[in-house]
């Protein structure tokens, strides 16, 4: 895995976590929005969608590096837009990093010849 690909995967994974905590936020100030006077919806309206944005760019340039199947890509498209999913997200990119770096080792010592 070359540095432009390593770094456009930990864009998405720094991210996704972040993105996965404003969606739940936003669903509880919906909640609160609709049983109290407590109206938080529009400030984290704002920065769920900032971070969304930012989650389907980072996206977008990870497919294009990584070379990812459409069936991988669309997986991580699905995550953003799951209530919980940039956490799954978030540990799926975390375990294909940790085994480029494995993999990566492995050749260097001459263990692999891939």
């Amino acid at each position: 895995m070359d540095l432009k690909t390593a770094s456009a995967l930990r864009r998405l994974r720094l991210v996704s976590a972040p993105e996965a905590v404003s969606f739940l936020l936003l669903l509880v100030c919906s909640v609160l929005k609709r049983t109290t006077e407590f109206n938080a919806v529009p400030v984290m309206g704002m920065i769920h969608g900032v971070l969304f944005v930012l989650y389907v760019l980072f996206w977008a340039d990870a497919w294009n590096r990584a070379k990812w199947s459409l069936g991988t890509a669309s997986l991580y498209l699905l995550f953003s837009v799951l209530p919980a999913g940039g956490f799954f997200a978030d540990r799926r990119l975390r375990r294909e990093a940790e085994d480029a770096v494995i993999a990566s080792r492995a050749r260097k010592t001459g263990v692999v010849n891939a």
